[in-house]
């Protein structure tokens, strides 16, 4: 089977692949939607954070092959490359996939004619968006029932420590 899905617009930032790439938080743009598709934000301005869904157009062919991966991200939080442990990349948010598909929560800074003005961008300029949500709370889990996997409970435990180290320093 195949899939062929049409953008619905793109990422645009000022910010270099590197500068996105090295960003802990994200960095500044907007989503600039295609005039087509531009009745399609009615009401979307009374929401605070939206779902971006994007293709990860400049993932090469060898990484749409490779299946384990270190989630390296976390090594711009400090962490060595030791320290991560080897996992699946659908147990990861690895841009290393088959389908080089994103799925990203932005903050809303502003809406203007075609263009979404949003915070905590994690995506690469020019980066085709297929699809935009509302984040909803309807969308939140119950907490209690959330789950996930000891090496990231670690990591987080780790980085608390690292963080309180810090300010006793200052």
């Amino acid at each position: 089977m195949s899939i062929c899905l049409k953008p619905i617009g793109y990422v645009r930032t000022q910010y270099s692949d590197d500068e996105v790439r090295k960003s802990i938080n994200g960095v500044e743009g907007y989503i600039e939607v295609l005039e087509e598709y531009r009745e399609g934000l009615l009401g979307l301005e009374e929401y605070s954070h939206i779902i971006v869904i994007a293709y990860l157009h400049k993932t090469p062919e060898y990484a749409r092959k490779t299946l384990i991966v270190k989630p390296r991200k976390l090594l711009l939080l400090g962490f060595s490359l030791q320290e991560l442990p080897e996992v699946g990349v659908f147990a990861c948010d690895s841009p290393h996939r088959p389908n080089p598909v994103a799925i990203t929560i932005l903050e809303i800074t502003n809406l203007k004619e075609n263009k979404i003005y949003v915070k905590g961008l994690d995506l690469f300029n020019g980066t085709p968006v297929l699809d935009i949500k509302p984040y909803t709370p309807m969308r939140c889990i119950d907490r209690d029932k959330l789950r996930i996997p000891k090496w990231i409970t670690n990591l987080q435990e780790r980085m608390m420590s690292i963080m309180k180290e810090k300010e006793k320093l200052f």
